[in-house]
């Protein structure tokens, strides 16, 4: 709302400005003295004085801006001034002062141009005017000057004057196309400020043609009216709200600003020559001042050529090294890194040195960047890389390659031992806190440490890889530690890259199958739910451990489709066994949920279209789940669970008792079930310790009206005691092996003659006789 009536006001006041200028201007076409249109050109420059006072008040215009327009009035009026007098010394005098004005006015041109436009390349703005300036001169002098002396030799004072006030116009118009061409955005004040200057050289190009040429006198009152224009327009731009925005930094197009630039100080080299080629020395004072402006201009244009070649070398180099750097820590990069470790593998090796690399990577540096902020991780980045600079041996390179890793390239270790050593020293760095700007951080790293064998024929890049493969060895133990490369581990990973390649394929290939192991009710003797475990099998008969391909299917992702495929086919087999009669209607499933299932916003739903797709129920379904999943998101894992249970889904906690927030769990979460973990099931028989655990849990399970299911029974003697206990749901070896589906209806059918299970019987008559 105050800036409308800014502008409004604004524009009021430059529609009453303009209607005087008006009122000036005629005066100077109409009016029948040279004095009456002297005193127009006089009113005209002054007024430009109260339109600067209005642009520092209202538009908090610079006063250094103001101060120097305000030279260009006062020169102007001091010119008109002592334009009166008819002595020689009034005409010199005159144009002085004419000359400081067209300087003020090209100074702040400049002063403008640096503000709005890129100050890195003033320099070539001034050496580009410079050479317009000096060919408007040699033009000048040819055309104008020259021919005035040499017809009246009394005036060369003024006639010299006149030479360099004219090449001023050439530079202001070179410096209006700067401003016009290079602006993305269009003002009214730019508008305005492109008209004065026009007028002004429109006035100019007037006075030249009467001073010089002998043109008609009255032309005078068209270059006055010019000038008078001019002023009106300048205060028009200074008053008008826009001036701001002219003033503002700007990045501009770079190809029209250059095209621009090109196209002038050419037309400046090559509009002299021809004048100078096409015209004769009229005397030895204008040999001389030819050769002098075109050696002059020639230093000028072999200047600006030096430099701009300088700049392109500077701008090159500066291009290489942020090619090869590191823009937050200025290290160098990866690029860099790997060029001087292949020069280091090529002619630094020897018996004596061994060059090496250690690889250093922040551990839970994302953590820092998720809490902190990024800001504060780059300031955390950069501390580091300092203290890493400082510990380092001389001659030693530090590098960043991306996050938090760095790499330290040293040829001064003469052992492995020696290496050690300085990887030790460079863990020293992270046992000081890091004093950051919000407060004091530890941060703790894993270093991988490997260098070139004797006899190696290792790449910069195997070399690097082999550093990276130590670093994330470290991290495997436990993080904050080290550990040295060798060729083991590249076994390692080279096997496990070729497991996550086939495993892409496993399930497209029908490699994968799902065991199934049964529940028994300890009880009834009655077979009463099945587990489904995943096995792979490859094509060449290779039998891959689940304890190895599950943890990679979870860490890639794959076992999201693995795990939907994995739960429809679980069910689809339990509807089998159900129609023909292998188990109980009522006998349930138990799949296992990986946390990237837990955590997948699709997954109720593809529990829902499994559920559907096979006619099961929902409460025959149980989804075991494992307490570190629950630990590492809860909202999610607790969000995810409610959206299942309200199907009817149940769930079961897997290896109970192994993690840390058993208890916390069973109060929070919507579970059902409880699965003693095999480690306490299979010293329940002789540690009293186990038996104690297991006699809790059993009590507080069904306290809490939990199911409870003992995993991994091996012995008869197990056996007995969990029902002892009051465990009545069992699974494990001694009942059963995880067999494929085609295998157990022999399977239930074997479990349900007791007479194969002597034990069990055993257990059941000695519990019922105690009931």
């Amino acid at each position: 709302m105050e800036s409308g009536v800014r502008v409004r006001r604004s524009s009021d006041l430059i529609k009453l400005y303009f209607l005087g200028g008006l009122v000036l201007v005629a005066l100077c076409l109409l009016g029948t003295s040279s004095e009456t249109r002297s005193l127009a050109y006089t009113i005209a420059s002054a007024s430009l004085l109260p339109t600067l006072i209005i642009a520092m008040r209202r538009h908090r215009l610079e006063p250094r801006i103001c101060i120097v327009v305000g030279l260009v009035s006062i020169f102007s009026v001091l010119a008109q001034i002592t334009s009166t007098g008819s002595s020689s010394e009034s005409t010199v005098l005159s144009g002085i002062f004419s000359l400081l004005g067209a300087t003020s006015l090209v100074a702040s041109l400049l002063v403008i141009l640096r503000r709005s436009r890129d100050r890195r390349n003033a320099f070539g703005v001034l050496g580009d005017g410079a050479i317009v300036g000096l060919g408007s001169w040699v033009v000048t002098w040819i055309v104008f000057v020259q021919p005035m002396v040499a017809n009246n030799p009394d005036s060369l004072a003024g006639a010299m004057l006149f030479s360099f006030y004219l090449p001023m116009s050439s530079v202001i118009l070179f410096i209006l196309s700067l401003l016009i061409f290079s602006s993305r955005r269009k003002s009214t004040a730019l508008s305005f400020l492109a008209a004065s200057l026009i007028l002004n050289l429109i006035g100019d190009v007037t006075y030249a043609l009467i001073d010089i040429k002998g043109f008609d006198q009255n032309l005078d009152r068209f270059s006055l009216a010019a000038y008078v224009g001019a002023y009106f327009c300048a205060g028009a731009m200074f008053i008008h709200p826009s001036i701001t925005r002219l003033m503002q930094p700007e990045v501009s197009s770079g190809s029209i600003r250059v095209m621009g630039r090109l196209v002038l100080t050419t037309g400046s080299l090559i509009i002299p020559v021809i004048a100078l080629a096409a015209t004769s020395p009229h005397d030895n004072n204008d040999r001389w001042v030819r050769a002098i402006s075109a050696s002059i201009l020639a230093a000028a244009v072999t200047l600006r050529v030096v430099r701009t070649v300088r700049a392109n070398n500077d701008a090159q180099d500066e291009l290489l090294r942020s090619a090869q750097t590191d823009p937050l820590t200025l290290l160098p990069n990866r690029a860099l890194l790997l060029r001087e470790t292949e020069r280091a593998l090529t002619t630094q090796w020897g018996p004596d040195r061994l060059p090496t690399l250690y690889f250093i990577d922040l551990d839970r540096f994302k953590n820092i960047n998720d809490s902190l902020g990024h800001v504060t991780g780059d300031e955390l980045l950069v501390i580091v890389a300092a203290r890493l600079t400082t510990v380092s041996p001389e001659g030693s390179m530090v590098a960043r390659l991306s996050g938090g890793e760095f790499v330290i390239l040293d040829t001064s270790s003469r052992n492995i031992g020696s290496a050690v050593s300085l990887a030790e020293r460079f863990l020293t760095v992270f046992r000081e806190p890091f004093a950051l700007s919000q407060g004091d951080v530890f941060v703790t790293a894993s270093l991988g440490v490997a260098s070139a064998a004797a006899g190696s024929t290792s790449t910069a890049e195997d070399l690097l890889r082999h550093a990276d493969t130590a670093m994330y060895r470290a991290k495997d133990a436990g993080r904050n530690c080290m550990a040295v490369y060798d060729e083991s581990m590249h076994e390692r990973i080279a096997h496990r890259l070729t497991v996550e390649t086939a495993l892409y394929r496993a399930l497209d290939r029908r490699e994968l199958r799902l065991y199934h192991q049964p529940i028994l009710d300890l009880i009834s003797g009655d077979v009463i739910g099945f587990e489904a475990l995943m096995r792979w099998q490859q094509a060449d008969g290779t039998i891959v451990s689940p304890a190895e391909f599950i943890p990679i299917a979870e860490e890639t992702g794959t076992v999201v489709p693995i795990g939907a495929w994995a739960l429809l086919d679980a069910l689809t087999q339990l509807r089998s066994w159900i129609d023909e009669g292998v188990c109980d209607p009522s006998a349930t499933m138990s799949v296992n949920v990986s946390p990237r299932q837990l955590s997948d916003p699709n997954f109720p739903s593809i529990v829902s279209e499994a559920l559907v797709r096979s006619d099961i129920p929902a409460q025959q379904l149980w989804l075991e789940v494992t307490e570190s999943m629950m630990i590492s998101d809860p909202e999610l894992a607790l969000a995810t669970l409610r959206r299942l249970r309200s199907i009817g889904v149940r769930f079961a906690l897997d290896d109970f008792g192994t993690g840390y927030s058993s208890l916390s769990l069973l109060q929070n979460f919507p579970l059902h079930r409880i699965k003693i973990d095999r480690s306490f099931v299979h010293g329940v028989a002789d540690n009293p310790n186990d038996r104690a655990l297991v006699r809790t849990i059993v009590a507080m399970g069904s306290s809490l009206g939990l199911d409870i299911v003992a995993e991994g029974v091996e012995s008869v003697h197990q056996l007995q005691v969990l029902i002892d206990l009051g465990c009545h749901k069992a699974q494990g070896y001694l009942i059963s092996h995880p067999v494929p589906a085609d295998a157990m209806r022999s399977t239930v059918s074997a479990l349900e003659r007791l007479g194969r299970f002597p034990g069990l019987s055993a257990s059941r008559i000695g519990f019922s006789t105690e009931l």
